[in-house]
C-alpha cells in the first residue's frame, strides 16, 4: 500500500510546543535584559521574565509528557532508542564544553595572575584591592590566590561533598542494575538514596557559600570560583529533579528492563555531574588553593 509504514521511525503529530518554547525563551531573555536595566526599560522585567519562565517550564512538561506517551505507545523502537541515546551523548558533550570554559578561565587566572594584595573584612565582606606591580616585584606574579586571601579548606566541606557525590554515583548504579534485573524495589530504594544524597550535597554547598571568606564580585578568584562551582551546583539540582521524576515514574511502573531510556539518561547525567565535581575538587579546591591560608 502507498501509505504503508516501512521504517522503524514514527511520524510526530503537529505540535505547537516547539514554537511556544522558542517564544517563551525569547520572553525570558527580554525579561532578564529589562531586569538589568530597570531605570531605562521600566520596572516590569521580573514580570516579563516570570512569564517566559512559566512558558519554558510548561514546554518542558508537555514535551517530555509527549515523549513518555510515545514510549508507552510503542513508538520507541530499538533504532529510535539508539538515536535518543546519541542525542543524550551530544547533550552531555555540550555540557562538558560548557564547563571547559570555566576551567579555562580558572587556569588563565591562576597561571597568569595579576599581582594583587587583597584585604577583606570578613564580617561585612567589604574588601580593598592593591595592585602590587612595582611594589613587590616579580615574586608577586607567582601568587595565586591573590595575596591576603583566605580560601576554603579542601579537606573539610569540599571533601565531604566529594564523598557524598561518590556515594550517590554508587546508589544510582545500584538502581540501574536493579532495574535491569527486574528488581523494582531495588530501583526505588536506589533512587531514594541518590535523591537524598543529592539534596544533602546542595545543602552543604549552600552552607559553604554562606560562610565563604571571599566575595563574588570584584575579584577574579571569587568570580571564577562561584561561577564554576555554582553552575555545578545548579546541575546537581537539575539532576536531582531529573531523578525525582524517574522515581515518580518508577512508582507508576513505567520502566522495564528492556525499555528505560528516561532513567538511563538521568543516570548518565548524574555520572557526568560526579565526574565534573571530581575535576572541580582537584583543580579549584586542592590545586587552586594550595599554600593559601584556609578559612
Amino acid at each position: 500500500m502507498a501509505g504503508a509504514k516501512n521504517h522503524d521511525y514514527h511520524i510526530l503529530p503537529p505540535s505547537i510546543t516547539p514554537l511556544l518554547g522558542s517564544f517563551s525563551a525569547l520572553t525570558m531573555f527580554f525579561g532578564m535584559v529589562m531586569m538589568f536595566q530597570p531605570k531605562v526599560l521600566g520596572g516590569y522585567g521580573s514580570l516579563v521574565f516570570g512569564a517566559g519562565l512559566i512558558g519554558v517550564l510548561y514546554t518542558f512538561w508537555t514535551w517530555w509528557a509527549d515523549v513518555i506517551r510515545e514510549a508507552h505507545a510503542g513508538d520507541h523502537t530499538p533504532v529510535v532508542q539508539l538515536h535518543l541515546r546519541y542525542g543524550m551523548i551530544l547533550f552531555i558533550a555540550s555540557e562538558v564544553m560548557f564547563f571547559v570554559g570555566w576551567f579555562w578561565a580558572w587556569f588563565d587566572y591562576s597561571l597568569f595572575p595579576v599581582p594583587l594584595q587583597v584585604e577583606i573584612d570578613h564580617a561585612t565582606h567589604a574588601f580593598t584591592v592593591t595592585n602590587l606591580i612595582g611594589q613587590e616585584g616579580a615574586a608577586a606574579l607567582e601568587q595565586w590566590p591573590p595575596k591576603g586571601m583566605q580560601v576554603f579548606d579542601a579537606f573539610s566541606l569540599p571533601l565531604l561533598n566529594t564523598l557524598i557525590l561518590l556515594c550517590s554515583g554508587t546508589t544510582v548504579t545500584w538502581a540501574h542494575h536493579a532495574l535491569i534485573h527486574g528488581d523494582r524495589k531495588g530501583l526505588i530504594n536506589g533512587l531514594w538514596l541518590t535523591i537524598i544524597l543529592g539534596v544533602i550535597f546542595s545543602c552543604v554547598q549552600a552552607y559553604e557559600y554562606s560562610i565563604a571568606p571571599f566575595p563574588f564580585a570584584g575579584l577574579n578568584y571569587g568570580s571564577a570560583f562561584f561561577m564554576a562551582t555554582g553552575f555545578h551546583g545548579f546541575h546537581v539540582i537539575v539532576g536531582t529533579i531529573f531523578l525525582i521524576v524517574c522515581l515518580a515514574r518508577a512508582y507508576k511502573g513505567h520502566f522495564t528492563p528492556k525499555q528505560h531510556f528516561g532513567f538511563e539518561a538521568a543516570a548518565w547525567y548524574w555520572h557526568f555531574v560526579d565526574v565534573v565535581w571530581l575535576f572541580l575538587f582537584v583543580v579549584v579546591y586542592v590545586w587552586g588553593g594550595w599554600g593559601a591560608p584556609v578559612h
